[in-house]
C-alpha cells in the first residue's frame, strides 16, 4: 500500500510572507518564505490526514477539489508520507511534571541520574513494552 501522496497547494504572496491554500483538505497555513510555507503545508496536511485516519475517515485524493489559482500565485505539489509523518508525530517528546521527595532528588542529582530515561524505562516496563535504547 502506497502511503505517500502529493497534494496541490497554492502559495499566495501576503505582505512579507506567503499564505498557503490546501484545497483537498479545505485548510490553510502560512510561512515567511516559500520553503517555510511548503514545510508548513506538509505539516498541516500530515496532521489533518492522521486526524482523519484516527477518526476513520478516508483521506481525500489529490485534486479532489478544484484548485483556483490567481495571477501571481504559485501552484506546486507537496508530498506527504502519512505513515512516516505519524511516526514523527507519535515519537515527539512531551513534557510531564512529576514530584519526588527532596532527599531522592538530591541523591539522584549526585548520581547524575537521567530522570527522563528512568521514567521512560519504568513506564515501558509497567506497560510491558520493549523500550528502544539510544
Amino acid at each position: 500500500m502506497n502511503t505517500k501522496r502529493a497534494y496541490p497547494i497554492i502559495l499566495k504572496k501576503d505582505g512579507s510572507g506567503y499564505y498557503v491554500v490546501i484545497p483537498d483538505f479545505d485548510i490553510g497555513t502560512q510561512g515567511e518564505t516559500v520553503v517555510e510555507a511548503i514545510e508548513m503545508a506538509r505539516d498541516a496536511i500530515g496532521l489533518m490526514g492522521i486526524d482523519m485516519q484516527d477518526d476513520g475517515d478516508q483521506l481525500p485524493e489529490p485534486y479532489s477539489r478544484k484548485v483556483e489559482k490567481e495571477e501571481g500565485d504559485i501552484e506546486t505539489l507537496v508530498d506527504v508520507d502519512f505513515v512516516e509523518y505519524r511516526k514523527k508525530v507519535d515519537n515527539r517528546a512531551v513534557k510531564k511534571n512529576c514530584t519526588i521527595p527532596y532527599w531522592m532528588s538530591v541523591e539522584a542529582d549526585k548520581a547524575n541520574i537521567n530522570y527522563s530515561r528512568i521514567l521512560q524505562d519504568a513506564i515501558a516496563k509497567q506497560l510491558g513494552l520493549v523500550q528502544n535504547t539510544l
